[in-house]
């Protein structure tokens, strides 16, 4: 294979990462439908469990999302009394988000299948390849910053 640099670029970058993250994303959401959760919900329980009361203006940038689709995402999760909203004493305005002790339980269960979906896309991919696929995907994301962070050049 020729080194990276000698490599054409085809096609719309945009379109061939949607569809790659289209086909990895199913693996996850099969693996997990047997609990009635998706890959996205999975991802949202994860880091609410690892940011406790964390606020929608604090959560939303960690997940490279704005607060309006981090709210759409919230609902069903608070529909299933697996999230809890709370409004901030201090700041009406503020509203927290927590996992409930039917959050955390889930959450247990699918660990073990988000497991297994990992190790199915890390198996038919390859590590090393998969590896490669984190490290440019660590690499390119400080440079794309989200839309209202400013110009993507400005340093």
């Amino acid at each position: 294979m020729p080194p990276a640099a000698d490599l054409p670029i085809h096609g719309c970058t945009c379109a061939l990462l949607r569809r790659l993250n289209r086909r990895v994303t199913a693996v996850y959401d099969r693996a997990l439908a047997p609990l009635g959760l998706r890959v996205t919900q999975y991802s949202l329980l994860s880091n609410l469990r690892r940011t406790p009361q964390a606020t929608l203006t604090e959560l939303a940038p960690l997940l490279d999302m704005d607060r309006t689709t981090l709210t759409r995402n919230l609902k069903p999760l608070v529909e299933a009394g697996w999230v809890r909203q709370r409004q901030d004493a201090q700041d009406a305005r503020a509203r927290s988000v927590e996992l409930t002790p039917a959050g955390r339980a889930l959450l247990e269960a699918a660990r073990p299948l988000w497991r297994r979906a990992q190790d199915e896309v890390n198996t038919t991919i390859g590590r090393p390849q998969v590896a490669q696929l984190h490290a440019l995907a660590d690499a390119a994301l400080p440079r794309l910053r989200p839309a209202d962070a400013g110009d993507a050049h400005e340093q």
